[in-house]
């Protein structure tokens, strides 16, 4: 078997998933545009063989396009499969088994992994995409296997994009060691670095603001932040546009914490892909933030282009109302005054009586009696936060490509899945040898950090800074805060860490006597 036969089940796994979207989607045009199949992704895999461990950003390699948009594709009717889930058996892996696999691959490449399992008889194709993170799918049940070999390709293709771990960054104290050295650090957050404040995040299951947006009936909540139907009606985007309006003066403990990171020389740039604008808020200077998908600072006129501060419209959006142009109402009233005084008196002599307001109204229909005169419509106001479906300002290329890389000395990820092109580019773009760190509530599965620290945020964030002997006072920081710190099961770099309750006396007690003992290592 060579690696062209991968694609040999891409017509059953094709009909099989298209039954499957069919049964999970009522709606025809969703149903339309996941039918599309996914391309083999052979050619990426063997290209991938002759790649170096830096990627190349303007290359296209398997890091980009065709691997996120194959995954994306599946994402809904796959489930993936994680290394604790790993027991074995006729068509599941062991996770040494996995591990085995995955070093295989990487060390002959795809011609010879194939060659060596699938072809030769070792392992099937159904067992085998356990090994990288998929889950059988209940649709092809009882199918021949070549039907895998579609996922196969898309496994392999996956994995081998993924940067390898550096082996000598394992434990909590590595991670603070790499704090006290560094010097040009990039700090790359999501929202989950807000929710703290009340902020919602987009995906979280029922508290995200994805999920909050289902009662539009929009085919995906997404469409909400689409350009293409903001310009057609601007009202859908604004009627839940109060809902992610920045309300607070209050920043988190992980805002200020990069903000320490900055007052430190230690930050190089903080892309942030929220839109609060709380970074700001915080003090992190703009020569040091990149606002990836912009945010609600400013505000554009969509036919003038005039820009003001965000601030300006937040009346009207906290009001419900579409935000118009000053700038167009003042020029079209102005242009439309000779006409309109004409109008104003009758044959004879009287006053004419003003128009009925319309049902639906906004800002503009409010200032200075605008009903009173037949103008053209004045432009809506959008918040310079990125739609989707709009080029992400060039500051975030230039930033990355033309200054960051090529300095870069530690990458910290803080509240994000990284599911969100091209922002999920900036890790995988930067130098694979430079350390890269995440923190968050869950692990991502298609990034290979090299070190996991799963919790809140703030509670990880505070952990780190006491160990590193920082000073980060905040008020959502408890005095004498205990955190406990576990390590993952078959993991040796993803760790848990969790705030301890006052009252908890027994766990206090155990984390007091593993302090003593780490100084006492110390000291020794």
């Amino acid at each position: 078997m060579d690696l062209s036969q991968l694609a040999a089940g891409q017509t059953t796994i094709e009909t099989s998933f298209k039954a499957v979207v069919d049964l999970v989607s009522d709606d025809e045009a969703l149903v339309g545009e996941r039918e599309v199949s996914p391309e083999p992704a052979t050619e990426a895999l063997e290209a991938d063989e002759d790649e170096d461990d830096d990627n190349d950003y303007e290359s296209g390699s398997v890091t980009s396009g065709e691997v996120w948009e194959t995954e994306s594709l599946f994402e809904d009717a796959l489930e993936e499969i994680g290394d604790g889930e790993l027991q074995g058996g006729d068509d599941v892996c062991t996770l040494e088994e996995a591990r085995e696999y995955r070093r295989l691959l990487r060390d002959s490449g795809p011609t010879i992994f194939c060659g060596t399992t699938v072809e030769a008889g070792k392992v099937t194709a159904k067992k085998l995409i356990t090994a990288f993170g998929i889950k059988p799918p209940a649709f092809l049940e009882g199918a021949p296997d070549m039907a895998y070999y579609s996922l196969l390709s898309m496994a392999l293709s996956r994995e081998l994009s993924k940067r390898s771990k550096l082996p000598s960054y394992n434990t909590i104290d590595d991670v603070v060691k790499l704090l006290n050295k560094c010097n040009n650090i990039i700090v790359l957050t999501g929202a989950g670095i807000s929710t703290s404040l009340g902020i919602p995040d987009f995906r979280s299951k029922d508290v995200g603001l994805y999920a909050k947006l289902e009662h539009l009936g929009l085919s995906d909540p997404q469409e909400v932040f689409d350009i293409a139907l903001f310009k057609e009606d601007p009202s859908i985007f604004y009627s839940v546009a109060r809902d992610i309006l920045p309300t607070t003066s209050r920043f988190t403990p992980t805002h200020a914490f990069i903000k320490l990171l900055q007052d430190k020389g230690k930050l190089l740039t903080n892309y942030s892909q929220n839109i609060d604008n709380i970074e700001g808020v915080a003090g992190v200077k703009p020569e040091k933030l990149i606002q990836c998908h912009g945010s609600f600072a400013t505000a554009s006129c969509t036919k003038c282009g005039a820009q003001v501060a965000g601030e300006a419209i937040f009346p009207d959006i906290r009001a419900g109302l579409i935000p118009r142009c000053k700038r167009c109402v003042q020029y079209l009233r102005a242009a439309a005054a000779p006409a309109a005084m004409k109008r104003k008196r009758s044959a004879n002599g009287s006053e004419p009586k003003k128009r009925k307001k319309a049902e639906y109204e906004d800002s503009s229909s409010e200032e200075g009696g605008d009903d009173e005169y037949d103008l053209p419509e004045a432009g809506v106001m959008k918040p310079d936060i990125t739609f989707f479906g709009e080029a992400l300002p060039d500051t975030f290329h230039d930033r990355l490509t033309q200054h960051d890389k090529d300095i870069v000395d530690l990458v910290i990820v803080i509240g994000t899945s990284l599911k969100v092109a091209p922002v999920s580019e900036v890790v995988p773009f930067l130098p694979a040898h430079i350390p890269q760190i995440y923190i968050s509530r869950e692990p991502v599965k298609h990034v290979n950090f090299d070190v996991d620290m799963l919790g809140d945020c703030d509670v990880v964030i505070a952990e780190l800074c006491r160990r590193a002997g920082w000073e980060l006072e905040h008020e959502m920081i408890p005095k004498g805060q205990v955190v406990d710190v576990q390590l993952v099961e078959e993991f040796e770099s993803r760790w848990k860490m969790v705030e301890v309750k006052k009252g908890d006396v027994k766990k206090e007690k155990v984390l007091e006597l593993e302090l003593e003992l780490e100084l006492e290592k110390e000291l020794e």
